[in-house]
């Protein structure tokens, strides 16, 4: 029989790659623009910056002076011009303004059009989230059945361990799915 195996630390392995789907894509439905100002809508530019990709938060801070407008104050204001562009490039469908210190965006309202656009592109982040943790089960279960199959773990202790991680995969999928929720609530609220 080979070493004995910590399941507990196996599994929390596996449970922390699934917490950090969730967080990814939570981070991805940040960055869908609601019809208001929030500077994580920002967080996706990446600034063509000295022949580097660099992101647009390390060059340059970003505010939120009312509900409609970011201000974009860069570190470097030679990068200026390139900021500007790789906002307006962006797919944010913004038109940003430079007055030589500062860059202004302004937020405009969303058409119903467009809130039902960015509702099937959230959705679709959402899918995507939870094929990831499903990935993840799956990766998780084939590790467990080859050890099972070492000897390393017995029949019992797999089919344990498989009623755990459907647990934890309904507790991310519910997570996921109630951060879908509230952004979707979020894109249709006028």
């Amino acid at each position: 029989m080979a070493d004995p195996i910590d399941i507990d630390a196996e599994l929390a392995g596996f449970e922390e790659r699934m917490a950090k789907a969730v967080r990814h894509t939570e981070d991805e439905f940040a960055t869908v623009r609601t019809g208001r100002a929030q500077a994580a809508l920002l967080d996706g530019i990446v600034v063509e910056y000295y022949g580097e990709r660099v992101p647009l938060r390390q060059l340059a801070s970003v505010s939120t002076p009312d509900p409609h407008t970011l201000v974009v104050s860069p570190y470097d204001r030679a990068a200026m011009a390139a900021m500007e562009r790789a906002i307006r490039d962006s797919d944010l469908g913004v038109n940003p303004t430079n007055d030589g210190s500062v860059i202004r965006i302004a937020v405009q309202p969303l058409t119903e059009e467009r809130r039902k656009e960015l509702v099937k592109v959230v959705r679709r982040r959402a899918e995507e989230g939870r094929v990831a943790i499903r990935s993840v089960r799956r990766q998780a279960k084939q590790h467990f059945e080859s050890l099972q199959r070492q000897g390393s773990i017995t029949t019992d202790d797999l089919e344990d361990v498989e009623r755990q991680l459907d647990r934890l995969t309904a507790r991310y999928v519910g997570e996921l799915d109630r951060a879908l929720e509230v952004k979707e609530r979020d894109l249709l609220e006028v």
